[in-house]
């Protein structure tokens, strides 16, 4: 089964900026693409990334500044069975995503928080994807617009995404690859605020 990751290696991670500066959220992200890359690599599969620039990376990579949904398609009429993993499932495991890798139907769907679509398998070269708006709905319509069967994987790991500063925590509190360890090094930690857990940065002076 060929593995790809998409990264924006142009602005990513541009929801960030209230905590992260340009620079800061391209090395953030960089670092979770690299926890993505490690993690698929322990299922045995060796991951291209699909990166709309040049990106510092130890994987196998094709640069490709098209949309996400068009670069999925030429993905999947390139052969299938194709799998796709986002590149900031920073807390991602091999296990979880070797649950992804394993489990049966024409097209599995791991959903993300708030409507995404954070991972897939397509074994069918009939499936379209969809990734604007509430995307996991679209490919659950797109999957039985062409007789597909569709199986969902409920996981924390992989339904978590980050996009958010909120979502900084959980990589500091379940994260112990690059990520977590380039967000300690920049001077982020967990604190409570209101009796929750959020990731706070301390002051650099």
């Amino acid at each position: 089964m060929r593995v790809v990751i998409p990264f924006d290696a142009t602005d990513p991670k541009t929801r960030l900026s209230a905590v992260l500066d340009a620079s800061e959220r391209q090395a953030f992200a960089v670092a979770m693409l690299r926890d993505v890359v490690a993690a698929v690599r322990e299922t045995g599969h060796e991951p291209r990334v699909i990166a709309t620039g040049p990106v510092a990376v130890d994987a196998p990579t094709t640069v490709d500044d098209r949309p996400l949904t068009p670069l999925v398609d030429a993905a999947i009429d390139a052969g299938t069975p194709l799998a796709v993993v986002m590149a900031d499932l920073a807390i991602a495991t091999p296990a979880a995503i070797d649950r992804l890798f394993s489990a049966d139907g024409d097209v599995v769907l791991a959903p993300g928080r708030g409507g995404g679509t954070n991972a897939m398998v397509v074994r069918t070269p009939a499936f379209r994807a969809d990734f604007h708006g509430t995307s996991i709905r679209d490919h659950r319509a797109n999957a039985r617009s062409v007789g597909a069967t569709a199986t969902e994987l409920d996981s924390f790991r992989l339904a978590t995404d980050v996009d958010e500063p909120a979502d900084l925590v959980e990589v500091l509190v379940h994260g112990d690859g690059a990520a977590a360890r380039w967000l300690v090094e920049a001077g982020f930690t967990v604190a409570l605020e209101g009796g929750r857990p959020r990731a706070v940065r301390e002051n650099r002076g």
